[in-house]
């Protein structure tokens, strides 16, 4: 009687704490939308989203596309995630959405469909290609060291939209 009364509480130990390491292992960060590009930037769902909150907000919308098993775009979201001028500008001047998928708006890819590329649309919902990488292979792609051009062509994006005005 005394073996089994020691052996209930044992068993039940040794199932519970292998339940609470298999839920640790499955326990992950809540998907958003930023999908790691970055948490405080308020990112739209769809690209026909984006494009009506650029026109109605007057900002510029500003499209990443990527792969989440792409090395290259897991790098560039890296170093975009963690540049706080990045994270400041995309979070207050512009329509923000980042895509794992390609849209059916082929002015999105004028020169190919790779990936990571990041492209701006201004708010008369016309795509900048004028705005562009420094690749002339990949106009629109973006490397982790590129993040200083990236944030010029950022700016470029909002000066052409004052100009516009």
């Amino acid at each position: 009687m005394l073996h089994s009364t020691l052996a209930l509480p044992l068993l039940l130990i040794a199932v519970s704490s292998n339940l609470a390491m298999a839920i640790k292992k499955e326990k992950r960060a809540p998907q958003t939308l930023s999908r790691g590009w970055g948490d405080e930037i308020t990112w739209v769902q769809t690209y026909e989203e984006g494009l009506y909150q650029a026109k109605k907000s007057n900002k510029p919308l500003m499209v990443i596309h990527h792969l989440e098993d792409c090395q290259y775009c897991q790098a560039l979201k890296k170093a975009f995630a963690e540049n706080e001028e990045v994270q400041e500008m995309a979070q207050n001047n512009f329509v923000m959405l980042n895509l794992m998928h390609e849209t059916t708006d082929k002015n999105l890819s004028p020169d190919g469909q790779y990936v990571p590329r990041i492209m701006f649309i201004d708010p008369s919902l016309t795509v900048r290609a004028d705005i562009t990488g420094r690749y002339s292979n990949r106009l629109y792609a973006y490397e982790p060291q590129d993040i200083p051009f990236l944030i010029q062509n950022m700016k470029k994006a909002l000066r052409l939209i004052q100009t516009e005005l």
